[in-house]
């Protein structure tokens, strides 16, 4: 995707150092100001479109040339910038400026209600080598090489810092094996669905992270409450994903017929919830990462015929 890009002032970055550039219109801010306008498709103002954010977490920026004439994706090597997630910047009483953070705005404006509904987000990018940008409009290539990953551990006594969490990092690791991971980001929490729900929320419809993992409470346990926590925001269910799931899981154990593993579609991230044990983890996810990349394909707007 092409963006049309207009910066306030000249942008150096130096390798590895990141920047939040706001879209939308100007508040009275220090630093550099980015205006993004998608040269096609999306949502016109940076902000999130019907299956999430334009700019999704772990997408690539570089030249406007760098497709060539083929339109051929561009490889990540050619990246000047990577988009690491997105910082919102709920409005302030009035319309004057950004607002402090505050959870209970920052959740409102997730769901799209409350005072802060018109939000800006501000794409945070990491720089991949040293950029500098001048002043000015000019042009920018947005796109996706590999699959960004978020994974959630649920669990009371690892959120305490009781256990140690192996879990979340069985999700990275077995993803990084059998798909190309662009970015991955990890997150513990203990079992509370209102707070595993607006986590999910936000990494699906406002960071736009491509595939989201869960692991704990999908089993019986009376805290075990992870199918429902997430069933709300499931907008279409993967069957095929929880019965490639189960099988694998069975072949395993008998035990695994008690697990309320599910799969499906948030916007345009797919969602995954797991068992909490790292083995269950690995024998769950070795069953769909060979369809994920494929799926994401579909779900994010690929045209082209499934069968070619």
């Amino acid at each position: 995707m092409r963006l049309d890009v207009e910066l306030n002032e000249p942008l150096v970055l130096e390798k590895g150092q990141g920047v939040a550039l706001g879209p939308g219109r100007p508040w009275a801010w220090a630093g550099p100001f980015l205006v993004v306008r998608p040269g096609h498709g999306g949502s016109g103002h940076g902000g999130p479109g019907p299956a999430g954010p334009v700019a999704r977490a772990g997408m690539y920026l570089g030249a406007a040339d760098l497709a060539g004439p083929e339109d051929k994706t561009p490889a990540a090597r050619d990246a000047l910038l990577q988009v690491e997630g997105v910082l919102l910047a709920p409005c302030a009483p009035g319309g004057t400026g950004p607002a402090p953070f505050d959870a209970a705005a920052d959740q409102a404006t997730d769901q799209g209600a409350g005072p802060c509904a018109g939000a800006s987000r501000w794409p945070v990018l990491r720089a991949l080598d040293r950029v500098e940008l001048s002043a000015g409009r000019f042009g920018l290539e947005l796109w996706r090489a590999g699959v960004s990953v978020a994974w959630i551990t649920l669990s009371d006594k690892g959120a305490a810092g009781l256990r140690a969490d192996k879990s979340g990092p069985a999700v990275e690791a077995a993803c990084r094996k059998d798909i190309a991971v662009s970015l991955a980001r990890g997150f513990l929490l203990p079992d509370e669905p209102a707070a595993l729900r607006a986590l999910v929320a936000r990494l699906a419809w406002v960071e736009g992270f491509d595939l989201i993992v869960t692991t704990g409470g999908t089993g019986l346990a009376p805290r075990d409450g992870t199918p429902e926590a997430v069933a709300p925001l499931l907008e279409r269910r993967l069957p095929g994903f929880e019965q490639a799931m189960m099988a694998a899981s069975l072949a395993k154990t008998p035990r695994a017929a008690i697990s309320r593993a599910v799969a499906g579609t948030v916007g345009g991230s797919i969602l995954v919830a797991l068992p909490g044990s790292p083995k269950a983890v690995a024998e769950n996810l070795v069953a769909v990462l060979p369809a994920v990349e494929h799926a994401l394909d579909k779900l994010q707007g690929d045209p082209a015929d499934c069968a070619a």
